[in-house]
């Protein structure tokens, strides 16, 4: 669906800077809740399935995630593999609403050569996608709007991304755990949601993690929370806006807890090389946010890590939330040709 550019005009975009600030805590916060998520094994499973493809095996993969709850995923391989070689792994996160989906139901990554891990995303899978992992944290029935936004925004510790970035965080721990992925080799892939998750975790990774090498946001959300509430028209931005609307005390409250999510702050800390796209079209997540992002992705400070990632960005001017789909695909197995040489 195309629509008018409401947005900044390009020119505009590629200087902008959030005016998010990290809080001064930041950093101790994710030392803590990454410790304290490695604290559970992880004890991750991978069971051969059927799934119907004679060029792929698959797997149906279980590991612990946030507080050691159990999260789903699938793995899948090149059937034709070498015996005994160990592949770059593509690890893949979902848009909102999804889940990991049927059993072939993408499995792109692996017809390209690539271990192909796909993580499904808690409590959602009612959507796009098909999805098998609850959301069993208590925070899970507190005051909220319907969605998820706003699932456990009074506090922190209980707001529902930190469940689910620290969920990505242990996937990319699962797919190096599995002998036939080369542990050094780690992408981040993700569309919208998916693409958020990425930025969050390339940046999570950052000191914490080894083996991320590169990370391919697509039209990312979850980046530059005040601006998006502010701008944004249609989807789950909204979600926040309209819960405000109704709690109109919470507004300060609701963003001091945001900064502790939001991927402006979160890419500060990234290392990795970035391939970044945003739709100028995009009413979702609209490009001033994704340039909010890209443009703070790496800047890190003196004394944090960060400084000097490699990192470009594709702009499709005429498109919404779809951004450039199999267009953007060629373009990222190109940008990944470079990176693994």
């Amino acid at each position: 669906m195309t629509m008018p550019l409401f947005d900044l005009p390009l020119a505009q975009l590629r200087a902008y800077s959030s005016d998010v600030t990290p809080p001064e805590d930041l950093g101790h916060f994710w030392d803590a809740t990454i410790r304290e998520a490695r604290a559970f094994p992880l004890d991750a499973s991978f069971e051969p399935v059927e799934n119907y493809l004679s060029v792929i095996d698959t797997f149906d993969v279980t590991f612990a995630g946030y507080g050691g709850a159990p999260v789903r995923g699938w793995l899948h391989l090149p059937a034709h593999r070498e015996p005994g070689a160990s592949l770059p792994v593509v690890v893949q996160y979902v848009g909102y609403s999804g889940g990991r989906g049927l059993v072939n139901q993408d499995t792109r990554w692996a017809q390209a050569g690539y271990a192909h891990f796909i993580m499904d995303t808690r409590g959602q899978g009612y959507g796009g996608t098909l999805g098998d992992t609850p959301d069993l944290h208590p925070s899970a029935g507190d005051v909220a709007h319907a969605g998820l936004m706003t699932r456990g925004i009074g506090s922190r510790e209980d707001y529902y991304y930190r469940r689910v970035y620290v969920d990505a965080f242990r996937a990319v721990e699962a797919a190096q755990s599995h002998p036939a992925v080369d542990p050094a080799r780690v992408v981040l892939v993700g569309v919208s949601q998916g693409g958020g998750i990425v930025v969050a975790t390339a940046g999570l990774a950052a000191g914490r993690l080894d083996g991320v090498i590169a990370a391919l946001p697509d039209v990312p959300f979850l980046q530059d929370f005040p601006r998006a509430i502010d701008i944004t028209p249609r989807g789950p931005y909204p979600e926040i806006a309209q819960f405000l609307a109704r709690h109109r005390d919470r507004y300060d409250a609701a963003l001091a807890v945001l900064r502790y999510f939001d991927g402006v702050n979160l890419a500060r800390w990234a290392t990795a090389p970035a391939l970044y796209s945003a739709a100028q079209m995009d009413d979702i997540c609209p490009p001033s946010t994704v340039f909010a992002s890209f443009n703070a992705y790496g800047s890190g400070t003196a004394g944090s890590s960060g400084t000097g990632a490699g990192k470009e960005i594709e702009v499709y001017r005429f498109n919404n939330h779809e951004g450039g789909q199999e267009h953007h695909w060629i373009r990222q197995l190109l940008f990944l040709r470079k990176i693994l040489g």
